[in-house]
C-alpha cells in the first residue's frame, strides 16, 4: 500500500487534507509499530469514556475496532470484522464494561450489530431485533476507518483475528 503524504487529499473523498481528516483515524500497523508495542483496547474504552462523560466529540481506532463519543455523552464500540457494536457510556453515565481482555484475547458481549446506510448508522439490537438510528454518529469517517482497515487487513487475517460474541446470539 502507498504512504499517503500529509498534505495529500484525503482518501476517504472528503476534500480535505488527510493531516486534517483521517489521518489520526489509521490504525499503527506492525510495520510501524515500536517492536512490543500493544494497543490495549481498554485503555482506548477508558480514553473514549472520558470524552462522552466530558459531552464531547471523539473517534478512536484500534485495529478492527472503531471507539467514538458524541455531544449528547453516548460512546459505542464498534467491531469492523463482523459489524458489531455495544454502548460503552449513556447520556455521560458509564455503563459496565462488557469485555474482559488479557495478553492473549479478548472477549466481548457485544449486544447489537450496526450498519451504515444514506450516511447514516443503525443498529439492531440482538435481544429483540429492534433497529434505532443513532444520531450524531461520524458515519463519514467510521466509514473511511472500514475501508481503510479492509485495506491493511487480508480478508483471511481479519477472519483470524474475529472476535466472537460471548453472548447467544438469535439464529439467523
Amino acid at each position: 500500500m502507498a504512504k499517503i503524504g500529509r498534505n495529500q487529499p484525503c482518501p476517504c473523498g472528503s476534500g480535505k487534507k488527510y493531516k486534517h481528516c483521517c489521518l489520526l483515524t489509521h490504525p499503527v500497523t506492525p510495520a510501524t509499530a515500536p517492536e512490543g508495542a500493544r494497543a490495549s483496547l481498554l485503555a482506548e474504552i477508558t480514553k473514549i469514556r472520558d470524552a462522552a462523560t466530558r459531552y464531547r466529540e471523539s473517534l478512536l481506532h484500534v485495529g478492527v475496532f472503531i471507539l467514538f463519543s458524541n455531544r449528547r455523552g453516548d460512546a459505542w464500540l464498534l467491531e469492523v470484522t463482523d459489524s458489531d457494536a455495544v454502548q460503552l457510556v449513556r447520556a455521560g453515565t458509564p455503563l459496565p464494561t462488557p469485555i474482559r481482555e488479557d495478553p492473549e484475547k479478548i472477549e466481548i458481549d457485544f449486544s447489537h450489530t450496526f450498519a451504515i446506510r444514506n450516511r447514516r448508522l443503525y443498529l439492531t439490537s440482538y435481544a429483540d431485533g429492534r433497529e434505532t438510528l443513532l444520531e450524531q454518529a461520524p458515519c463519514k469517517r467510521i466509514r473511511a476507518i472500514i475501508r481503510q482497515t479492509c485495506k491493511v487487513y487480508s480478508p483471511e487475517l481479519l477472519d483470524r483475528v474475529h472476535i466472537e460474541n460471548t453472548t447467544d446470539r438469535p439464529p439467523t
